[in-house]
């Protein structure tokens, strides 16, 4: 009969929830790093533009966007975690070459689906920063997805779906299947055991690597999210605006990017980790 220990495995699900807790900690710091990508001056740094939010719109501004944003997570991160750990399960993928090509093909599965909740998700948080009548106020997630189905058509829910399903394979790439081989090489020596702490170490690695691998791909898809209908003919339009900035434009917000998203790895595998750990254990047979 097998331990206890080793019939502890991911539930689908656990990666969505385990995503919308950890985003209900860093949503400012993902509202911040929006905005940064947004503004085409690059003199803005992270403080000030915290002061300047904080001052005009109040503390609670830091969270405009917070339901599309957990709506984001419980499609996007619930479809790329659940194809992921499902299809590693059934192969076996023992090698890191294995992991990476599921963690691609789960990371683009997922980024389609969770485009019209991630546009929804940037337009809220840079909607402050327009002027009054160009606002769209939006009331939540699911008025803003009907709203522009309604006035945009449905194939402006999935403006940027290439650019956000890019950014999603690179993303998985660098979460999920690093996130695996750094815990399966470290757990290999005599200093770490399966813990909180060696949880830490590897999320925390995992969200590096994951920022470098995503900010280009990233800066593009808010650009391209939150134009205005007809404002770029193309992606390439997107990159020629970008790179006016010069090569460091297409790492705009990388600071933010990974103030936000290593909190956002290591609470997301911590969380997932605890799921794991207390409700994956399989039922004996």
């Amino acid at each position: 009969m097998a331990s206890i220990k080793e019939r502890r495995k991911p539930r689908w699900y656990f990666g969505g929830l385990a995503s919308a807790g950890a985003a209900c900690c860093t949503h400012p710091l993902d509202l911040l790093k929006v905005q940064l990508q947004t503004q085409q001056e690059g003199k803005t740094t992270l403080v000030g533009l915290t002061k300047n939010i904080v001052k005009k719109h109040g503390v609670l501004a830091l969270y405009n966007g917070l339901s599309a944003s957990l709506l984001r997570q419980l499609t996007y991160s619930t479809t790329r975690f659940a194809l992921y750990e499902l299809t590693k399960q059934h192969i076996n993928a023992d090698s890191f070459y294995k992991k990476v090509l599921i963690a691609a093909v789960s990371g683009a599965a997922g980024g389609f689906v969770g485009t019209p909740a991630d546009m929804v998700n940037v337009r809220m948080q840079n909607d402050m920063k327009l002027p009054m009548e160009q606002r769209r106020n939006y009331k939540h997630a699911l008025d803003g997805l009907f709203r522009v189905y309604r006035e945009e058509g449905l194939a402006r829910l999935f403006s940027g779906a290439s650019t956000a399903t890019s950014r999603a394979v690179l993303m998985t790439i660098g979460q999920l299947s690093f996130y695996d081989q750094i815990k399966m090489m470290i757990l290999r020596t005599t200093w770490f055991k399966d813990n909180m702490t060696t949880h830490f170490v590897c999320s925390l690695m995992a969200g590096g690597i994951a920022t470098t691998l995503t900010q280009p791909l990233d800066v593009l898809k808010t650009r391209a999210m939150n134009a205005k209908p007809g404002e770029y003919k193309n992606l390439f339009a997107i990159v020629i605006h970008t790179a006016k900035l010069g090569p460091l434009g297409f790492f705009k917000g990388y600071v933010p990017a990974f103030v936000r998203l290593a909190p956002q790895t290591i609470l997301t595998f911590i969380f997932l980790e605890q799921f794991r750990m207390h409700l994956g254990i399989d039922p004996v047979d």
